[in-house]
């Protein structure tokens, strides 16, 4: 390979600059980086980013020098957009700062010693770094992969990468010395010390030749105010838990984010990195101690947030054929049926997980939270695919985390207080619940959990925070997100004879933070046992679901429709509170009457909320309806009834108004209308009240399936 001839790079870099144009919507042509250069030279922006995109339209070798000798190239461009600066100045620019002044002062004495014939040494010229006023960042092609964590090899050192994976941990912003000033104590004059390395020596001794002649010669004493300095921070980036293979570790690598690349991640952000793969030898005792070895780290050129699925980032739109193909026909059942399509059955349990994925609005009166996150605990038989349904719904959830009870710690959830290696200060790792921040976190074996473990989630569950008081940190870190929990029946199957604290062994204020407990029984029935083996030996077979007459809805369009979903706040309206404040009171009496296995609390109601709102957010609704509502508490009732058993059906009484209407329609014979008079007879007749008749109609007549006419003496069905 031939030595390439760096100025001539630098040429062609200036000349990309100036030239390259794109065609405008008016059909004149538009030059972005002249745009961007004028916008440099007066200090409206700081950084100047080049897509080697488009580079390579001009010029494709020095595109594909850039990216296998980035950081070299990035000096090459610097320099260009350097020299061409001044052409792209119009005026002077208002906004200076404390070096600006520190730089002309320097100059205007320069000048002056130049006119009185002192000329100034060699090694106190002004380096370039000190006189740039602006950071250059590549984007990479679009036609480069990304890659995983622990592809990222030797072979990789010096060249533009993108890499991708979720961020566990974030430093302080700091300021980076990248040029120290030092000034003489004995003959005044300044040196400057450019600083490539992420640690240098300072320099003591004066370097001019007056100080030189002198035996005694001065000594170096630094200026902050003429030096330069620069926004640090240093991420700690892990591989997805999907990437790493059976029996190892997950790989993490370190990204040093400098200017405007700082605070664009928070730990638990999945996001893609594209930098410079360089080497870092570490200094001080970790240098004697590590010998040879080396650190490799990524200086980030461009930090954006992505989606776990490679194949898909969710940022496109749905069009309006996707959005009709979903809202066709009967959507919901469609979407709940398209939740882990292999897995055969539980099509209730299926509707609560979709509105587990889109949840219910969170609400904050007067600084209060109210959570809009949906909790979900399925327990069951072994061998009924909770852990199956756990895994699916970690994998179609754009953020999740997902861990088992056993092999997770109360710190481990929760977050970590560790010491870092660059500042050297205590800071906050978070745990699983804090990584799922704003997503799922997914948690097997729920009931294998130690006490003081379990004790951790407590508060995330309510009040959706982490509040952590460790070796002096005292510090709230958000954990907004749902979770979905997996347990099994403590003496292996679930006895429908004993109560759920004695099924499960879990404390009842953990139980009621839940919105949902589910109870999959594994019951011996012929025919269904039948099809559910048909079912698993196609499966098994074929590796897909059987053929249906509504197929499953691909995965990624799932995901970007239940992201349009998240954007709707839906509003219960004031019609609908009376229907809701009554199906609370009559939840809360048949609790108190003991027909019930779970709990009944005000925290019912909210599930019931949380619930409808989501129903209306998969609606694409702003108002929730009254079939919204109707839906949650038939979930809810649902939920209730699978933890009775086989007794559910069977104790579970019939409400007033139900039997009142059901008489109604006996006493109708299939007729339009009945008498109120003959009706009121034959209500009396089974043991009911005049104001319990009055309340059924009342009821049914809001529903609208019957009415009562102004003379109360005619009841018409519709």
């Amino acid at each position: 390979m031939a030595p390439r001839d760096y100025g001539e790079e630098k040429e062609k870099a200036k000349r990309f600059l100036q030239d390259f144009y794109r065609d405008g919507p008016d059909g004149t042509k538009e030059f972005p980086y002249r745009e961007q250069l004028k916008a440099l030279a007066h200090r409206e922006r700081r950084a100047l980013f080049v897509a080697l995109d488009d580079v390579s339209e001009l010029d494709p070798a020095l595109a594909e020098a850039a990216c296998e000798n980035a950081a070299r190239y990035t000096r090459v461009f610097a320099d260009a957009v350097h020299e061409l600066l001044p052409l792209h100045t119009e005026h002077e620019v208002s906004n200076k700062d404390a070096l600006d002044v520190y730089i002309e002062h320097r100059l205007l004495l320069e000048q002056r010693g130049r006119e009185e014939g002192r000329l100034r040494s060699p090694q106190n010229q002004y380096p370039p770094e000190l006189l740039r006023r602006f950071e250059l960042y590549f984007h990479p092609p679009s036609t480069a992969k990304a890659r995983v964590i622990r592809e990222v090899r030797a072979d990789s050192i010096g060249k533009l990468v993108t890499v991708r994976g979720i961020v566990t941990r974030v430093s302080e912003v700091k300021p980076m010395m990248v040029v120290a000033t030092y000034s003489c104590d004995q003959c005044g004059a300044e040196t400057y010390q450019p600083i490539q390395a992420p640690t240098f020596t300072p320099l003591l001794l004066c370097p001019s030749r007056e100080c030189q002649t002198d035996r005694a010669g001065g000594r170096l004493y630094l200026q902050s105010r003429g030096s330069k300095f620069v926004r640090f921070q240093e991420l700690r980036m892990q591989e997805h838990s999907d990437q790493v293979p059976a029996g190892h570790l997950p790989r993490s690598l370190t990204v040093v984010a400098r200017g405007e690349n700082t605070r664009q991640a928070q730990p638990g952000d999945h996001v893609g990195v594209t930098g410079i793969v360089l080497p870092r030898l570490p200094g001080g005792f970790r240098q004697l101690r590590q010998g040879l070895l080396a650190e490799t780290y990524l200086e980030a050129h461009s930090i954006r947030q992505t989606n776990k699925s490679e194949e898909d980032d969710g940022s496109e739109e749905l069009s309006e054929e996707e959005l009709r193909q979903i809202t066709e026909d009967d959507f919901y059942e469609k979407l709940a049926a398209s939740i882990a399509p292999e897995i055969y059955g539980h099509e209730d349990v299926k509707k609560a997980l979709l509105l587990l994925l889109v949840g219910g609005v969170e609400r904050t009166p007067r600084g209060m939270r109210i959570r809009g996150n949906i909790n979900i605990c399925l327990m069951g038989d072994p061998g009924v695919a909770k852990s199956q349904l756990l895994s699916y719904i970690d994998r179609l959830a754009p953020r999740s985390q997902y861990t088992t009870g056993r092999g997770s710690s109360g710190v481990g959830l929760t977050a970590a207080v560790l010491r870092d290696a660059v500042t050297g200060e205590l800071t906050l790792e978070g745990g699983a619940l804090v990584l799922a921040d704003g997503g799922v976190c997914c948690i097997d074996e729920f009931d294998k959990m130690l006490e003081a473990d379990r004790t951790a989630i407590h508060e995330v569950m309510e009040q959706q925070s982490v509040s952590i008081a460790k070796a002096g940190v005292l510090a709230t870190l958000n954990a907004r997100c749902a979770i979905l929990a997996a347990a099994n029946p403590a003496y292996g199957r679930y006895n429908p004879q004993r109560s759920l604290e004695h099924n499960i062994q879990l404390p009842a204020a953990l139980l009621s933070r839940f919105d949902l407990l589910w109870l999959i029984q594994d019951r011996p029935d012929r025919d269904n046992d039948l099809r559910l083996a048909q079912h698993i030996t196609f499966v098994h077979q074929h590796s897909r679901q059987p053929p249906r007459a509504r197929p499953a809805l691909p995965m990624g369009l799932m995901r970007r429709y239940l992201a349009l979903c998240r954007r709707r706040q839906p509003v219960v309206p004031e019609s609908l509170a009376d229907f809701l404040t009554a199906a609370y009171v009559e939840m809360r009496r048949e609790a108190s009457s003991g027909q019930h296995g779970a709990f009944t609390s005000p925290r019912s109601l909210l599930a019931v909320l949380r619930l409808a709102t989501a129903l209306a957010r998969l609606r694409l609704v702003d108002v929730v309806a009254k079939e919204d509502v109707a839906e949650a508490m038939r979930l809810l009732e649902a939920a209730r009834d699978s933890l009775l058993g086989d007794r559910g059906h069977q104790t579970r009484p019939q409400r007033a108004s139900d039997a009142i209407f059901g008489a109604l329609r006996e006493l109708a014979q299939g007729a339009g209308a009945v008498p109120y008079a003959q009706a009121l007879q034959r209500c009396l007749a089974r043991g009911f009240t005049p104001a319990q008749l009055h309340d059924a109609l009342h009821e049914y007549q809001e529903l609208n399936v019957l009415q009562l006419n102004a003379a109360r003496t005619r009841i018409t069905f519709v």
